[in-house]
């Protein structure tokens, strides 16, 4: 199935897409770190069937150094060895984040407190935000049908150089 919309020839879509994009740099430039990023976006992608957000964050994750062993183990990080305690904190948050229809508290208090465990303010701020707007990317690329394949590394960022 062909994508059904395309943002960026609309120019609401055009508009929203750039200040979007924007937000998504606030996180970039961030102290959270790029991996914890890639994966965060990937879990709550994954959760939310958005192929085409799956795609651009394995894509990038690896350009950045991401081993194959790790991404493909993010959709089963609870039953894997490979991530840190802070990177299962930060995985466990966008869970529930994510899945907010199946957990009426949201994220619960013994995530928060892990969470608050391993980041300061600054980098719990850039996760919150992160789980928010991937949900949200996610979201747009599904309700329009943006598929996953064809993307390459860094061709976001080069779209809004």
């Amino acid at each position: 199935m062909d994508a059904r919309f395309n943002l960026f020839e609309n120019g609401i879509g055009s508009r929203f897409a750039k200040r979007f994009a924007g937000a998504g740099l606030v996180i970039q430039q961030s102290p959270l770190p790029k991996s914890t990023q890639e994966l965060v976006s990937l879990r709550a992608s994954q959760i939310n069937g958005c192929g085409h957000c799956i795609d651009v964050h394995v894509k990038e994750a690896a350009a950045a150094g991401e081993t194959a062993v790790r991404l493909h183990l993010v959709a089963a990080w609870r039953e894997s060895t490979v991530f840190t305690e802070e990177e299962r904190a930060a995985l466990a948050f966008a869970e529930e984040g994510t899945r907010l229809a199946d957990a009426h508290q949201g994220v619960s208090d013994e995530t928060w407190e892990q969470v608050r465990k391993h980041y300061d303010d600054d980098r719990l701020a850039a996760l919150i935000s992160l789980v928010a707007l991937i949900n949200a990317a996610n979201r747009l690329a599904v309700i329009t049908h943006q598929k996953g394949g064809s993307y390459e590394a860094g061709m976001f960022a080069a779209a809004f150089d």
